[in-house]
């Protein structure tokens, strides 16, 4: 019988330095975002609001995060599964906390999920390529 579990999670440097790129590519758009990475349990490691980005986008960074690490795909595979599975909306789209649409992604090292970034601020497709290349420049693998 094992008595303990050895996991894996994203450092506190890593999670940083996401946050960084994140913004790097925000500005190359034009745009101001806010940007967070958790843990593997959706908890936070770091967060980054860049000046004069949209007050409420802090939680909805947040929210992207935490849905992405806590099922274990991007955010934006929520309308996917409501399309296909309808009755799931009612009840998952009032959760709190979960976001159903794009930039939010999972982090994963070897296979193993060890965190997630969320982004809000632009628009969804934006948050997105701003998630991936926060992701690409430190090495990590996403979906």
């Amino acid at each position: 019988m094992t008595t303990t579990v050895t996991e894996k999670s994203i450092s506190r440097q890593a999670s940083m330095q996401a946050c960084l790129y994140a913004i790097e590519k925000a500005e190359e758009l034009n745009i101001n975002i806010n940007v967070s990475v958790v843990d593997n349990k959706g908890l936070e490691m770091a967060f980054l609001r860049m000046e004069n980005s949209f007050i409420h986008s802090i939680e909805i960074a947040k929210s992207k995060a935490y849905t992405s690490a806590s099922f274990g795909f991007t955010t934006d595979t929520w309308t996917t599964i409501f399309k296909s599975m309808p009755h799931l909306e009612h009840g998952f789209s009032n959760r709190e906390r979960l976001i159903p649409f794009g930039g939010g992604m999972p982090i994963f090292e070897n296979g193993i999920k060890i965190g997630a970034i969320g982004v809000s601020g632009g628009t969804e497709e934006e948050d997105i390529i701003c998630a991936k290349y926060a992701l690409e420049r430190v090495g990590f693998k996403y979906e």
